[in-house]
């Protein structure tokens, strides 16, 4: 069976090889804002549990670039996710690990170096940056809302799934 890939191929604009998608969300950055149903964050988390499984990942788009990370990052979620009792705790959570610091294509602490293009200058590299913490941010309270549903208990068909590594790969440095 193939891994699923993203079927948002219409983009404007990409920095470094990784397409500016846009999303529903109320965080500034870089991207633009849409109002479909359907975005890239969502086409992550709703792959997320077919996807984690696969050691490999064929790139069909800058797209897939994208949907990558954001598999990566809900990983990494989940492990900070699984210390938490409540909704609250989570989304408290969710944010320190949003705005913390992270590393970008072309830093020595990325873990996809060779999949991801080095940001041409210092401006590119600030606009990923950017890029990239609206999309965790999104992301954290999207995650949030799956793994705590209406009852405001963990989901363990959620949290069941930190210990996988998509690809082998994690965005955290090992043993964190």
């Amino acid at each position: 069976m193939p891994a699923y890939h993203s079927t948002l191929l219409e983009h404007s604009q990409a920095v470094g090889n990784m397409a500016i998608l846009p999303l529903r969300t109320q965080f500034r950055g870089p991207a633009p804002s849409t109002d479909k149903d359907l975005d890239i964050i969502d086409e992550a988390i709703y792959y997320f549990k077919a996807n984690v499984f696969f050691r490999t990942y064929e790139i069909k788009s800058e797209s897939d670039r994208v949907l990558i990370y954001i598999i990566l990052y809900i990983t990494e979620c989940l492990k900070k996710l699984q210390k938490c009792m409540s909704k609250n705790d989570g989304l408290k959570e969710m944010y320190t690990l949003a705005i913390s610091k992270f590393d970008v294509p072309g830093e020595p602490g990325f873990p996809l170096n060779s999949v991801y293009a080095k940001p041409s200058s210092p401006t590119e590299a600030d606009s990923m940056r950017q890029y990239l913490q609206q999309i965790r941010q999104e992301t954290g309270v999207r995650i949030c809302d799956k793994v705590y549903g209406e009852d405001g208990k963990p989901s363990k068909w959620w949290l069941c799934f930190a210990k996988k590594k998509f690809m082998d790969k994690s965005l955290s440095a090992p043993g964190q």
